[in-house]
C-alpha cells in the first residue's frame, strides 16, 4: 500500500485489508471493524456482525497486566506482536485452535509482568496455559537470561513457539495413535518431569549432546525435547515461507552446491506456502533451508550480528523434525 491507509488483517481469510475512515473495511460482502485494543497496537479485525469487542487473538488472552499497569500494559503490547504471528502460523498449518474458555484443557493465555504483577512469573505451560513473564520483552534483561542459562537464542516468540508445543503434545500426541511413534524417537514421557528438571540444573547436559538434540535444553526431559523441536519446525517453515513471499532465490556459494540436489537452481518457491508444506516430505524442506540459514548467518556476520540461526541439525534430530512435519500434515488432512 502506497496510499498511506490502516491495514487490518482479517484472521482466518489470511488477508490484509486498507481501512477506511471509519476504521472498518468491506470483503467478501461481509463488513469488518477493528479490535477494541487497536490503540493497543493490535491490528486484527473482527466481522462486524460479531457482539464481541475483542478479535480471535486477544480473547485467547485469561489474565493480563490491570488496565493502570502503564509499564505492564506497555510490555503486553509488544509481546502480542508475538503472540499475533504465532497464532497466524498456527491457522495456516491448519492446527486445532479451542479456546480455554470454550473447553476445559483449551488454549489460553497468561501474560503478566514479573516486575508488576507483584508475583513471580514462570514462563510455561499447564492444562492448555501458556504463561508467558512479560519481563521478557526487555532486550537488556531477555540477553541477560539468554547468556546467564548459555542459550544460543531467546527471543519472545521463541517462547511462544516452544510453550505451543506442549500444548500441541496433549492436543496431537497425548493418547493419539502416534504417541508409541513419539516414545521410540523422543524417549518415553512417563519419566519423572521433576526428578530430570533438577538433574538438568545441578549436572547439566550429558556429554556429546549435540549429535542427538537441537539444543541443550532439549536434553532435559522427553516433553522438552518435543517442544523445542516444534519450536523449530514453526521457526523454519515460517522463515521460509517469508523467504518464498518474496520470491527469493539462490545461487552462487552454498546455493549452486546443492542445487544440483534439488535438480535446479534453488528457491524458496512461492508454492512453500504451509498448506505446500504438508504435501512434501521434510527432507526437500530442509535441503532449501539449510543453504538459506548460511546464507542469513553470512548476512547477519557481515552486519556484525550473530548468526541468525546458530544451530546445527544432526540425523537425529532430522528425525524428530519430520516426526512434527507428520504430525502437523496428518492434523491438517
Amino acid at each position: 500500500m502506497t496510499c498511506g491507509a490502516p491495514l487490518g488483517y482479517v484472521h482466518g481469510i489470511d488477508r490484509m485489508r486498507a481501512l477506511g475512515h471509519d476504521g472498518q473495511t468491506e470483503w467478501s460482502g461481509r463488513s469488518w471493524r477493528r479490535c477494541v485494543n487497536a490503540g493497543a497496537g493490535c491490528n486484527w479485525l473482527i466481522d462486524d456482525a460479531d457482539t464481541v469487542q475483542e478479535c480471535t487473538a486477544c480473547r485467547l488472552i485469561r489474565r493480563r497486566p490491570e488496565p493502570d499497569d502503564a509499564v505492564g500494559s506497555g510490555q503486553l503490547a509488544q509481546a502480542m506482536f508475538a503472540e499475533r504471528r504465532l497464532l497466524f502460523q498456527l491457522v495456516e498449518h491448519g492446527l486445532p485452535l479451542v479456546s480455554a474458555a470454550d473447553q476445559p484443557g483449551g488454549l489460553g493465555f497468561d501474560l503478566l509482568s514479573s516486575s508488576t504483577s507483584g508475583e513471580r512469573v514462570v514462563i510455561g505451560h499447564s492444562g492448555g496455559i501458556v504463561t508467558i513473564d512479560l519481563d521478557e520483552v526487555g532486550d537488556a534483561y531477555r540477553e541477560s537470561l539468554r547468556v546467564k542459562l548459555g542459550e544460543l537464542y531467546r527471543t519472545m516468540l521463541g517462547h511462544f513457539r516452544h510453550e505451543i508445543g506442549h500444548y500441541y503434545w496433549q492436543v496431537l500426541v497425548h493418547d493419539g495413535p502416534l504417541l508409541e511413534k513419539f516414545r521410540e524417537i523422543f524417549g518415553d514421557e512417563r519419566a519423572s518431569y521433576q526428578d530430570a528438571l533438577q538433574r538438568h540444573y545441578s549436572t547439566g547436559t550429558p556429554e556429546g549432546w549435540q549429535e542427538s538434540f537441537i539444543s541443550e535444553y532439549a536434553t532435559m526431559h522427553p516433553w522438552e525435547d518435543f517442544a523445542e523441536t516444534w519450536a523449530h519446525y514453526l521457526h523454519i517453515t515460517d522463515t521460509l515461507q517469508t523467504a518464498a513471499s518474496f520470491g527469493m532465490r539462490l545461487g552462487g556459494l552454498a546455493g549452486d552446491k546443492l542445487a544440483s540436489e534439488l535438480r535446479g537452481s534453488l528457491a524458496t518457491a512461492p508454492n512453500l506456502s504451509m498448506t505446500g508444506y504438508h504435501e512434501l516430505p521434510f527432507e526437500p524442506i530442509l535441503d532449501t533451508w539449510h543453504p538459506l540459514a548460511m546464507a542469513l548467518n553470512q548476512i547477519n556476520r557481515s552486519m556484525g550480528e550473530s548468526d541468525l540461526y546458530p544451530f546445527v541439525i544432526p540425523i537425529p534430530v532430522r528425525r524428530k523434525l519430520a516426526f512434527v512435519h507428520e504430525l502437523i500434515g496428518d492434523s491438517a488432512r
